[in-house]
């Protein structure tokens, strides 16, 4: 009897996962802003555009004085970008103009996140900070988590790539697939049915093999030794997919988007930030 129940747990949450459509499992927006860059002493600017399919997207524009670049910021799946705001936050004060947006449904941002959504909303980005006039010649894109991932795919496929000074992807994973198939290992439940499973994510946009298309422009790729959201072996598979330039920094005991909490690679991330402008 219990193994009769445990068969229907198991079937009901497989068609549950299926028919949710897997890909949204990705996605875990807040639409509340928990702070303003004001809290952190930064000076900004509410920015709205719009993107090709008429949503209203929402981000923030963090000036500084003599931008030696611009850093356009991918922020993970979770929350928003006034919970990422601090991966970010100090980069005005060493030179860099910043541009951090919502993704559609997060934030103040409108509509419901999809992948094919956020590879559109960061095209509309990406053409919001060129026709801005105080931005600098340089634009670097700097992605987390996923998106570090949207990032490899967006650019591999954007009208302005040619403009893109740099790529910087911390805690990417190499496939929405991959990963998905990974996670479902990881729990008891799920691990007799992890191949079939991951076939019902949205495998239409493939991070491993669009690195390959990004050079010639520079590719830095961050990780952490001790990632347990996202294993670092994703990150090797993607420098191996990569093509020259690239760099790989694994940082040791560091976990999932915290190397850049390591001062020393902070400032190394800056140096590196600095040689991109001068290219």
């Amino acid at each position: 009897m219990v193994f009769l129940m445990m068969r229907r747990l198991i079937f009901s949450f497989i068609i549950v996962l299926v028919l949710s459509s897997c890909s949204r499992l990705f996605f875990f927006p807040e639409k509340r802003l928990l702070r303003t860059p004001t809290q952190l002493n930064l000076v900004y600017e509410d920015v709205y555009f719009e993107t090709i399919d008429k949503l209203r997207l929402h981000g923030w524009w963090l000036p500084t004085e003599k931008p030696l670049a611009t850093v356009l910021f991918l922020h993970g799946n979770a929350e928003n970008i006034s919970t990422h705001i601090a991966s970010v936050a100090w980069l005005p004060k060493a030179g860099f103009n910043v541009f951090l947006f919502d993704y559609r449904g997060y934030g103040l941002s409108q509509g419901k996140p999809n992948f094919k959504g956020l590879h559109q909303d960061v095209e509309a980005a990406l053409a919001t900070v060129k026709q801005r006039k105080d931005v600098s010649p340089n634009l670097i894109l700097f992605g987390q988590s996923l998106g570090a991932s949207i990032a490899i795919t967006s650019l591999a496929a954007s009208k302005y790539k040619e403009s893109i000074s740099g790529l910087i992807i911390d805690s990417a994973f190499a496939g929405f697939r991959q990963i998905a198939r990974e996670k479902l290992s990881d729990l008891w439940i799920t691990w007799p049915f992890q191949w079939p499973l991951s076939l019902a994510f949205d495998n239409t946009y493939k991070p491993l093999e669009a690195i390959s298309s990004i050079s010639p422009i520079p590719v830095l790729i961050i990780h952490g030794a001790a990632d347990k959201v996202v294993p670092v072996h994703h990150a090797e598979q993607l420098y191996a997919a990569a093509k020259e330039p690239k760099k790989l920094w694994i940082v040791p005991n560091s976990g999932h988007i915290q190397a850049l909490n390591n001062m020393k690679i902070r400032q190394d991330f800056l140096d590196y930030l600095r040689k991109m402008s001068e290219l």
